[in-house]
């Protein structure tokens, strides 16, 4: 009786998952479909368009510089990214190789930075900026992003359960604390950084409150060139669709490179 109820249960967290993955890809399908029909037929509740029409993509060319747009963006959330990823493992690095006075009063003021909302540092930022005369550039918004502390939270947690016994064969073996870190470190933890640097990526990708702050005189990033398609006249849908549906086509690319890295950071993380 037992074993018969083990493949029901078995199939009905199947069938959840399964209705849960539907909810969530529907509004990515919808977009794409309203993308691809008539400007006239931009209204239409049919789960499949037809017929087809690249019509909304050659207005959304014509209305903003979408080339443009996409590169800058990814040169933004790229130089952020990896940024972050940069400072956060070195952080994470120092407070889990060496001990020192301070080492945890260090990490929760990092932590303590996590916790404090943005609309308390945007202003001192917003100065910063404008005193180094980085407003309305691609740099002024890079700049004050460059620490993540929730890269430091996660990084810190893995390199805690890095085998000891690594490091002290590698001083052993005549290298220094840097070069232990490139030769030995990183390669071990290749999982966890790319899991982490695709984190930082999508979400320096999606931001929209800072770089409206920082670019106001111009749309330089993709975000702030939606914002292009909506008029009193009306909003041309299938433009705007066809613009979103572009944006989310690196962020796709980049999980799909990176798909076996994060996979198997999650594995590694539930083991331990």
């Amino acid at each position: 009786m037992i074993e018969s109820r083990r493949p029901r249960r078995g199939w009905a967290g199947h069938l959840v998952l399964g209705l849960l993955g539907v909810a969530c890809v529907f509004p990515i399908y919808w977009m794409y479909a309203t993308s691809f029909r008539r400007p006239a037929d931009v209204g239409d509740a049919s789960p499949v368009p037809w017929p087809l029409s690249v019509q909304g993509y050659r207005d959304a060319a014509h209305i903003i510089d979408i080339g443009g747009l996409l590169l800058n963006t990814f040169v933004v959330a790229g130089l952020t990214a990896a940024g972050q990823l940069l400072t956060s493992l070195l952080a994470a690095y120092a407070l889990t190789r060496w001990q020192f006075r301070g080492r945890q009063l260090a990490y929760l003021l990092f932590v303590g930075t996590w916790l404090v909302p943005f609309q308390v540092t945007m202003l001192p930022n917003y100065i910063v900026i404008v005193q180094l005369g980085l407003l309305n550039t691609l740099a002024g918004v890079i700049v004050p992003t460059l620490c993540s502390a929730v890269g430091i939270m996660m990084l810190r947690q893995h390199l805690q359960a890095f085998p000891r016994e690594l490091l002290e064969a590698a001083t052993m073996d005549g290298r220094s604390s840097w070069a232990t870190l490139w030769t030995v470190v990183v390669p071990n933890i290749r999982a966890a950084l790319a899991s982490l640097a695709i984190l930082l990526f999508i979400t320096s990708w999606n931001e929209y409150f800072w770089p409206a702050m920082v670019l106001r005189r111009s749309r330089s990033v993709i975000q702030l060139g939606l914002e292009g398609f909506f008029s009193p006249e009306g909003t041309d849908w299938s433009a705007l669709m066809a613009a979103a549906g572009l944006a989310c086509l690196p962020v796709f690319a980049l999980y799909l490179v990176l798909q076996r890295q994060i996979v198997s950071a999650f594995v590694r993380s539930g083991i331990r």
